[in-house]
């Protein structure tokens, strides 16, 4: 079926008709269109537009289309050009003449419009229930871990010792970014644009506020021109799914370093990991690496998107049909990699003794051993020289500063007393630090509670 045959004379082109075709990825819509009809038919009975009895049985068709699709006695076929024919063929075939007034007042333009926001609308919910199940894990990994001392990095380097539980707050302040980021989008687009018609609205007496009201919009679009023709939200959506998937490649490099036999930071459940079809001893982090792998893929769906749109005129082009299949897969990957990642670090074991030996070894105390000599009279700058000195002379041993005897101390610089060991143990590092958003303990149990706030509205 067409829902504009009566121009044309001739049929329309196979390739044609397999070039122009949507069915094949915009069945996906079938139960939003099912959705924005019946509410659309409800508005034109209240308007008195269609009657109350052409109104009960659209709305009972479309009923049962939807049961029957749902439970696969109605399958997609290909002589449909889109989800929108296929279900006013259909309900015209089970309830006669009175399928044939539900399309009054409305255009494929703002209903495919309304689809796609009704579309992207239940996504971001269910995304945002799956960023929300990784927070969850994340803080019961920082609950956990408030005393897990290990090194902090830049540049790839041991810098200074930090905990587990502020590592994984860094990853829990990213993720609570995106958390916000899709409640922005999601406010923004939620504006109704059914009864735009093609651009120009319609000479019927619809009530868009009322159909708005119906559908969970917070009320109607106020230009039919840009109602037809935005894809802002998409853009905007596919932008949060890419940061999402940075956040989450950046967290899986971190894994698949803390794996390897080098750091044996981290012993990955072997439920997300493979081994070698030659090697007998490996077991790769394949779900890391994949998720790692997967953010090229979200970040090319923004790039098509956005090469799409950027030449495209007032008000709806076919062009705007590319904006489905990308932001489909795109949001079926990044559901798929916060499922699996969630499930990885939920299993994820921590070798904490190994963990805070590499700290100890890596100097992360080096800037405390300098602090130390400042808090008893030594310039920084010239602390600064004595603690190089320090390192050099363990790294010739082979050893930590907290293994260096006191009277090696003191060969280097006789300020240093018995209590240098306390003043640069990784406890005493980490637990100095108690300004908020640092890792000392009491500064992270103040920052956890209000974690648990934060996920608790």
């Amino acid at each position: 079926m067409k829902l504009w045959g009566g121009r044309f004379t001739k049929e329309e082109n196979q390739l044609v008709h397999n070039f122009n075709e949507s069915l094949s990825f915009d069945q996906k819509f079938y139960h939003q269109d099912i959705q924005g009809s019946i509410a659309h038919v409800t508005m034109l009975a209240k308007q008195g537009i269609v009657s109350e009895e052409d109104r009960k049985a659209i709305i009972d068709g479309l009923n049962s289309i939807l049961a029957d699709i749902e439970s696969g006695k109605l399958v997609f076929t290909k002589e449909h050009e889109d989800i929108h024919s296929f279900v006013e063929a259909n309900l015209i075939e089970r309830i006669g003449d009175a399928g044939k007034r539900l399309h009054t007042g409305r255009s494929r333009n703002d209903q495919v419009a309304l689809d796609m926001k009704l579309y992207c609308r239940d996504e971001i919910d269910e995304i945002d229930v799956l960023v929300k199940n990784l927070l969850e894990e994340l803080l019961k990994i920082m609950e956990e871990n408030l005393d897990t001392y290990m090194p902090g990095f830049t540049h790839l380097q041991k810098a200074q010792p930090v905990t587990l539980a502020h590592h994984m707050g860094a990853y829990f302040e990213m993720f609570t970014r995106d958390r916000s980021r899709l409640h922005d989008i999601r406010k923004r687009m939620n504006y109704c644009p059914l009864g735009s018609g093609a651009l120009a609205g319609t000479t019927y007496p619809l009530d868009r506020a009322y159909t708005a009201q119906l559908l969970g919009f917070d009320g109607p679009t106020l230009n039919s021109m840009d109602s037809v023709s935005d894809r802002d939200y998409v853009i905007e959506l596919l932008s949060a799914l890419s940061t999402i998937a940075m956040h989450l490649s950046r967290f899986s490099e971190e894994i698949i370093i803390w794996n390897s036999n080098e750091y044996r930071f981290v012993e990955i459940d072997d439920a997300y990991s493979t081994g070698s079809s030659i090697m007998p001893q490996k077991k790769n982090p394949d779900i890391a690496e994949l998720v790692r792998g997967k953010t090229g893929r979200v970040y090319g769906a923004l790039m098509s998107i956005l090469t799409t749109m950027k030449g495209i005129p007032l008000a709806y082009d076919k062009d705007m049909q590319e904006d489905k299949e990308l932001t489909f897969d795109a949001i079926d990957t990044v559901k798929g990699c916060l499922a699996l990642f969630t499930g990885m670090i939920s299993t994820m074991t921590f070798n904490k003794e190994v963990m805070e030996a590499s700290a100890k070894n890596g100097f992360t105390n080096a800037t405390d051993a300098a602090d130390y000599l400042v808090n008893h009279g030594v310039p920084f700058r010239d602390a600064h020289g004595i603690v190089g000195q320090l390192v050099l002379f363990c790294i010739d041993k082979g050893i930590a500063l907290d293994d260096m005897t006191l009277d090696e101390f003191k060969a280097i610089s006789p300020v240093f007393e018995e209590d240098v060991y306390e003043a640069i143990s990784m406890k005493t590092c980490v637990e100095k630090r108690t300004t908020i958003g640092a890792p000392g303990q009491e500064a992270m149990k103040k920052v956890i509670a209000i974690y648990k706030e934060q996920l608790e509205k």
